[in-house]
């Protein structure tokens, strides 16, 4: 399993965070322009990631103020899980953490790591810039 993590610091309190990312119609902000054909509620969310593949999310699990995981609802071109985590950061902020874990093989592994980096760096920063 290839796992893939960015952080980021949020100065807002832990359930703020949580409550914009327990939200899949906010995570359209947090995505990059190659992503379209954008369609969502309040627990899943499909859209086309340009030149690669759609894909259709909803979220699976929650923890309330703690995390937030999302899967696949079709059956993607590998296993993938995309995992929010938040937690207070001791300055009255909050540090999330997105954790992509995705079953790949060696050849698929070279092809999709760096792009699957970009995507988690992407969407930390995005949410910082939203919510900051």
């Amino acid at each position: 399993m290839t796992v893939i993590e960015s952080t980021t610091d949020i100065n807002q309190p832990v359930a703020n965070v949580y409550a914009f990312l327990a939200d899949m119609n906010n995570h359209q902000q947090l995505m990059p322009e190659n992503i379209y054909n954008w369609s969502s509620t309040t627990d899943e969310a499909s859209f086309t990631i340009q030149n690669m593949a759609k894909l259709a999310i909803k979220i699976s699990n929650r923890v309330e103020n703690q995390e937030l995981t999302a899967i696949p609802t079709e059956k993607p071109p590998f296993d993938l899980e995309l995992k929010w985590t938040v937690a207070d950061n001791g300055n009255g902020g909050t540090t999330a953490t997105l954790i992509i874990s995705a079953d790949l093989n060696m050849m698929m592994k070279m092809l999709a790591a760096g792009p699957l980096q970009k995507l988690a760096d992407h969407q930390t920063q995005k949410l910082a810039e939203i919510l900051n």
